[in-house]
């Protein structure tokens, strides 16, 4: 069983910070992907940012230079800062961990940027 905790969402103005964190725990293979997902009102559940074991990262073209994706393997940790965030990044973002080909998803946190 595999369980995944986010925390760190919220409410924030335009151009301002925030973190996101995602703890993993149950049955984590060394090799695995994670990273997060967002999905905003009537919209489709996007993917946001990855990040595999060896530290290689993958962004939508939307976050690219705003959000940075990093992980602990130690403690299985995954992290999400965003900065200079945009109304548009109003939405509830979701941790995933990809073990053997396996999608597992966190609860959500919900983050609103204001204007």
């Amino acid at each position: 069983q595999v369980q995944l905790v986010e925390s760190g969402g919220g409410l924030v103005q335009a151009g301002g910070s925030l973190r996101l964190s995602c703890a993993a725990s149950g049955s984590i293979f060394a090799l695995n992907v994670m990273g997060w997902y967002r999905q905003a009102p009537g919209k489709q559940r996007e993917h946001i940012a990855s990040i595999i074991t060896g530290g290689v990262t993958n962004y939508a073209d939307s976050v690219k230079g705003r959000f940075t994706i990093s992980r602990h393997n130690a403690n299985n940790m995954v992290h999400l800062q965003m900065n200079s965030l945009k109304p548009e990044d109003t939405a509830v973002y979701y941790c995933n961990l990809v073990v053997r080909g396996i999608n597992y998803w966190g609860q959500g946190t919900q983050v609103t940027v204001s204007s």
